[in-house]
């Protein structure tokens, strides 16, 4: 991991560059020669010869394409090892502390308050992050992005915990289709016939990959289902928060909106995890106390579930949405694959089949409209 980081970072910048100083001025090269013999005038030839060779030059150095976004790669190469990590220390720490049978809602909850400890530090520390000049009317409004996130970041623990993450993440890689019931049932947004068709493969490759599932559980589906609803929802709703007049100047910046969301979205869960596992507390501190397991990975989830969430953020802001498409569907292979081997989890054939099945049909969702619009 650690000479994958160091070669991404030491890779070197494409930056076109026309030597233009080093060109030999037409007048120069056109200048005329007297021979000591006659007044003849004889055109030199090597400044001309020059002269091509080096304007050949020039033009192919314009025609190479812009630097390479190194910054924008390393965003990237951070994001999908940070959702990648978080998937492997989330099932750890899930797994120690008797997976959904044990603390499922606990652990979510301190996942977050965790991301809530960082946020603070970076607006404490010395010109780490501005903090936010939000009002309160602005946190009333951010109300249910936040409450959403939490209920989607429940639903997720709880489905990761109850079953295979690979199956989780299959499942999760629906969300589309959810998105596309509840934007335009609950907030009449208007859908096109190319996505709806789009969404057939989708649901397919989740119903193949589900049919030979060795660690099928109904309670993983219906929690992965949930988290779709709540995703769903928050998007809506973020969608409306932005659209407010001078909330974004307020808050500052793509950082501090999601350090406030997530602040939100801890409290949100505190009364969550009371209602549901509030009377084992006692019975999760000791846990906490002597599996080091628990404890270890119980933090550096919370900072992976921070971390890449806020640099996806970042990310998508300085992509295209073709590219956002793209991003997304790479990572969700590159967990479902990658965190199946390391936990040893089944890649059944027809689980792997509607895996693609189902990722290509998100993708597709994703840029069908676009494709479209291009044959118009």
């Amino acid at each position: 991991m650690k000479s994958a980081l160091l070669a991404l970072c030491l890779a070197p910048a494409v930056v076109a560059f026309t030597p233009s100083m080093l060109r030999v001025p037409t007048s120069i090269a056109a200048r005329p020669v007297l021979s000591r013999s006659s007044a003849a005038v004889m055109p030199r030839v090597e400044p001309t010869r020059s002269v091509v060779k080096m304007d050949s030059t020039a033009a192919a150095t314009e025609s190479k394409g812009p630097a390479i976004d190194v910054g924008l790669g390393i965003y990237f190469f951070l994001w999908y090892l940070g959702n990648y990590y978080y998937n492997i220390t989330n099932k750890l720490a899930l797994k120690a502390a008797g997976g959904a049978a044990g603390f499922p809602m606990i652990i979510s909850c301190l996942q977050l308050g965790v991301g809530v400890v960082y946020a603070a530090f970076l607006w404490a520390a010395p010109d780490a992050r501005p903090t936010p000049k939000i009002t309160l009317d602005d946190f009333k409004k951010m109300l249910p992005v936040g409450i959403c996130a939490a209920g989607a970041h429940a639903g997720s623990v709880f489905a990761l915990g109850a079953g295979a993450v690979s199956f989780a993440q299959i499942v999760k890689s629906a969300e589309p289709a959810f998105a596309a019931v509840i934007g335009t049932l609950v907030y009449g947004s208007t859908i096109s016939k190319a996505k709806w068709l789009a969404l057939i493969p989708v649901i397919g490759g989740v119903t193949l990959a589900s049919c030979k599932e060795l660690d099928f559980a109904w309670s993983a589906l219906i929690a992965a289902a949930i988290a779709n609803c709540f995703a769903a929802f928050k998007g809506q709703e973020n969608k409306k928060l932005i659209d407010s007049a001078g909330i974004k100047d307020r808050i500052g910046s793509i950082g501090n909106q999601f350090a406030l969301t997530t602040i939100i979205a801890f409290m949100a869960s505190v009364p969550l995890a009371v209602v549901k596992e509030g009377s084992r507390f006692g019975e999760f501190c000791e846990v906490f106390k002597t599996n080091p397991a628990v404890k270890l990975n119980l933090i550096l989830s919370g900072l992976w579930f921070y971390g890449y969430n806020e640099l996806a953020t970042m990310t998508m802001k300085k992509t295209s949405a073709v590219t956002q498409s793209v991003a997304n569907t790479a990572k969700r292979v590159i967990v479902i694959v990658g965190v199946a081997i390391v936990m040893g989890e089944s890649l059944d054939p027809l689980k792997l089949i509607g895996c693609g099945i189902g990722i290509g049909g998100v993708f597709l969702y994703s840029v069908i409209d676009s494709l479209l619009k291009k044959k118009d």
